[in-house]
């Protein structure tokens, strides 16, 4: 074969090779450029408005309240913005976010308001992470924004003992002593916790601390705070330390009221000195005060166990026309004794009169003494 025809030759097998492709290749690269010219002839697209996300009413509200903290805004400024909240999620986002400008630093009063915010809207846990904050030294202490942070302490079960811390803390304190407002709200929440004779004894001790140191520190205590531990003492039977109490009231320039003698004479009647107890109700009467029901029913069975019976009759009528109505044991303890003593038709007396004058007893209450009286006289 010639050279001639061999270049011929190889010329059209190289030209027939380009032509081939592959289909797959093929196929590829024309989707590829029908895609680029695709995107290079459509106009950008904008983003679709279900993809924007709007802002929450509290974030606008918070970015609103932001913008108009200006730098270097105030304490004063500070703590206007927290009392507007209504929200206290909201006033809390403003409390964190100021605490962190450069050359700012909440005081007492801002802690104050936000826990008072917090409190509030009840929002229990925000108010324990500032009252811990407060109580590491945060801010300077205060007298109103401890008393709040016992008040709220003493509210809560499981924080009760840290009212005590707070307390304790404002003793060390030389600007921020206790004042009556300290020492009323510690002795009211101890006086919850005397359910109990036994538990008393335990929480009496905190009382007697207290009183002392309330005199210590100067503090004049009213007659609130007299009588909680006048009836702290009465609870426990403590009747002697009661009455010395009672009798220290002028001193303190305090009178004493209902009240007062309630306890006294709930107290006096429970330890057994009922003439005592008699006495100061009597005392109570001639000044134009009236005893609670609880402290006539227990004065009213005091007597008829001591066989004063005359003496119970009269205060049963007195706590009736006082529009106060005995209980069921009351009613019994009377008729039963009078009974015993053989006066029996005074009892069936006594029953009648106190059916007229007592609008509570009803018929079955009624019936249902008629009985233990004739069972009574029988035997």
């Amino acid at each position: 074969m010639s050279a001639t025809l061999r270049r011929i030759i190889l010329l059209s097998s190289v030209k027939r090779a380009g032509n081939l492709t592959p289909p797959c290749l093929s196929s590829s690269v024309s989707r590829l450029s029908i895609s680029f010219s695709s995107v290079s002839s459509s106009p950008p697209s904008n983003p679709s408005p279900s993809r924007i996300r709007t802002r929450t009413p509290l974030e606008t509200q918070f970015e609103t309240w932001i913008q108009n903290l200006k730098p270097g805004f105030t304490h004063s400024d500070v703590v206007a913005a927290l009392r507007a909240q209504s929200d206290p999620d909201l006033a809390y986002d403003i409390f964190r976010w100021t605490a962190q400008q450069r050359g700012y630093k909440h005081n007492h009063e801002a802690y104050h308001t936000m826990i008072k915010q917090a409190i509030t809207g009840k929002r229990n846990k925000f108010a324990e992470t500032l009252i811990d904050e407060v109580v590491a030294g945060a801010c300077e202490m205060s007298v109103p924004l401890y008393n709040t942070i016992i008040r709220f302490c003493c509210g809560r079960k499981f924080l009760f003992n840290r009212a005590f811390d707070v307390y304790n803390k404002m003793l060390r304190s030389d600007d921020s002593r206790p004042d009556l407002e300290t020492y009323t709200l510690l002795l009211s929440s101890l006086l919850k916790r005397f359910n109990k004779l036994n538990v008393c004894y335990v929480y009496l001790h905190a009382v007697r601390s207290l009183t002392k140191q309330m005199k210590s520190s100067g503090v004049i205590p009213d007659t609130y705070v007299l009588n909680m531990i006048i009836k702290a003492y009465a609870k426990c039977l403590e009747v002697d330390e009661a009455i010395r109490v009672f009798r220290e009231m002028a001193l303190y320039g305090s009178e004493p009221n209902a009240y007062t003698y309630g306890y006294l004479t709930k107290g006096l009647c429970e330890k057994g000195r009922v003439a005592q107890g008699l006495g100061f109700y009597k005392e109570m009467r001639s000044k134009g005060m009236v005893p609670s029901g609880s402290s006539y029913m227990v004065l009213i069975c005091s007597l008829a166990m001591e066989r004063r019976l005359d003496e119970a009759v009269e205060v049963v009528f007195d706590m009736l026309a006082n529009s106060l109505s005995p209980d069921m044991l009351t009613y019994n303890t009377v008729l039963a004794e009078l009974c015993r003593e053989g006066r029996g038709n005074e009892a069936l007396e006594l029953l009648e009169e106190c059916k007229k004058r007592d609008p509570v007893m009803g018929e079955r209450n009624h019936r249902t003494l008629m009985d233990e009286v004739y069972f009574l006289n029988k035997g």
